[in-house]
């Protein structure tokens, strides 16, 4: 045994303040409160917050806020519910706040035994650890109670925690039986001096990750994570930090507000439309590979798709109607929408004769993707919409806001475009590149050597290198399957964007 643990040496690494750049839980907190609880268990979580963090500090009881806050945000929540908030939306902050040194040394032992000890529940960190940072590695967390399928909000008792009078130490001691220790133990060096781990104790080489002296310590880069982030879930574009918070809230009824004032403006005329619409702080810019006067009615643009505004965007950059094709749209969504909208059926044969038949009468934008993407990737194209026209427009879209994303899985998808709007300042980029020739249009009853699924992929491309986005062969079912457990169809068949 001794030799192989000489070979693969074990290693331990605190979650908060080593493998990420901040002590702070507040945030993750929050974001199960607010995504799994709803908006008044998120207000009662910021409410009591500033109490319990200042009697813990008067106390000098590090886990008096954890545990309240544990039970705010946790008691009565499905575990479904966490499980799937701690899948879609806490991995997207704790990889912005994972810190580049830590991980790497962390992965270096990547051949052992592999332990993250944590303050926060189990259940929050779990799929962001075995997905993200080492598939094997085990995490030692909070254990909650559960009564039938919901959290009580309470931890379990450990036989372990009474060890030393720290709970981390007392939960890792349970995990590895008594007795045993662990090879490596990972710690900040950044105030290391005021909080030192308490399960280093048991670890024989205990190795300090020091930020450089006046630098401060930096997040791993995208571009080195060990799987990408392309799907991810929740409301918030902002870490919800403590202060961060108390803005949202003093910002929303002003974002209500603007959020209908600029869907009014939406409706006026497209060269004032666009001069309101930037007073409020709306940006809109586009960008022509093809000079105007070329595209005639009838065109057909094939989108990437951000948000549901983007038709309505284009529409507004062209200055002329163009009609958005959709397999789902609320009710108030077709209400308030400036442009005409036509549902599909999920039947190919009758969608290719109604897109035809509206494509006859001006002009049509297709979102190929199905879905929305947040992130810098293309979801696959379907072909569909290249057996319908003699030529593609693609259309290159970028879109973000700062406080709320425009887009959801698990939420209420009516809100979506108010959510987008209320941000203070959105902005869309969009680029109308060259048309593509379509080949596999069989319209006039012949029809080209090249498929539908080339013509798709040719798109795909050439909007993918417009914004410098990658490429995949994910699809909307892919998205909804690792978001919600689902393949994104609601009970009527209805697919969801």
């Amino acid at each position: 045994m001794a030799t192989h643990q000489s070979r693969h040496p074990s290693v331990a690494a605190e979650l908060e303040g080593t493998l990420l750049i901040s002590g702070d839980l507040f945030p993750y907190f929050l974001l199960v409160a607010l995504e799994a609880g709803g908006p008044l268990r998120a207000a009662v979580l910021l409410a009591v917050y500033p109490f319990v963090a200042l009697l813990g500090a008067a106390l000098s009881d590090d886990d008096l806020a954890v545990c309240v806050m544990t039970f705010v945000a946790t008691v009565g929540l499905a575990i479904a519910d966490v499980a799937a908030v701690a899948k879609a939306t806490l991995p997207r902050f704790f990889l912005g706040d994972l810190r580049d040194t830590a991980f790497r040394a962390f992965a270096r032992h990547g051949a052992g035994e592999m332990y993250v000890v944590t303050r926060l529940p189990t259940v929050m960190v779990e799929p962001f650890v075995r997905e993200y940072v080492a598939e094997g590695a085990r995490v030692v967390g909070t254990e909650l109670r559960v009564v039938g399928r919901r959290f009580t909000g309470a931890a379990v008792a450990s036989p372990g925690v009474a060890v030393g009078g720290d709970r981390s130490l007392g939960a890792l001691v349970a995990v590895l039986g008594r007795g045993r220790v662990i090879d490596v133990g990972l710690c900040s060096g950044d105030g290391a001096a005021k909080r030192k781990p308490a399960f280093m104790q048991i670890c024989q080489e205990r190795h300090v990750v020091y930020t450089p002296e006046k630098a401060p310590a930096t997040p791993l880069p995208r571009s080195e994570y060990p799987r990408p982030l392309i799907f991810h879930d929740g409301r918030l574009v902002i870490r919800p930090d403590p202060l961060a918070c108390l803005a949202v809230v003093l910002w929303l009824p002003f974002g209500v507000v603007l959020a209908v004032t600029r869907i009014l403006i939406a409706f006026l005329p497209y060269s004032v439309s666009l001069l309101l619409a930037a007073a409020t702080g709306f940006q809109i810019r586009a960008h022509l590979d093809a000079p105007p006067e070329r595209r005639q009615r009838g065109t057909l643009y094939a989108c990437n798709h951000r948000t549901l505004l983007d038709p309505a965007v284009l529409s507004t950059v062209v200055h002329r109607k163009v009609t958005a094709v959709t397999y789902s749209l609320s009710g108030l969504s077709e209400l308030i929408s400036p442009i005409p909208t036509v549902r599909l059926t999920r039947d190919r044969g009758r969608d290719r004769v109604i897109m035809q038949s509206v494509l006859a009468r001006g002009d049509l934008a297709v979102c190929p993707e199905g879905t929305t993407c947040r992130e810098p990737y293309l979801l696959r194209f379907s072909p569909l919409f290249a057996e319908i026209a003699g030529e593609v427009t693609p259309v290159a879209v970028h879109a973000a806001a700062a406080i709320f994303h425009g887009t959801t899985v698990r939420g209420h998808k009516w809100m979506d475009s108010f959510f987008f709007l209320m941000n203070p300042a959105p902005w869309y980029h969009v680029q109308l590149l060259a048309p593509v020739p379509s080949s596999s249009y069989a319209g006039d009853g012949g029809g080209g050597g090249e498929s539908s699924r080339d013509v798709a992929n040719r798109v795909q491309r050439a909007i993918g290198d417009a914004l410098g986005f990658e490429c995949t062969a994910l699809t909307r079912r892919d998205k909804y399957r690792m978001i919600a457990g689902h393949d994104g169809v609601d009970m009527r068949g209805n697919a969801r964007l």
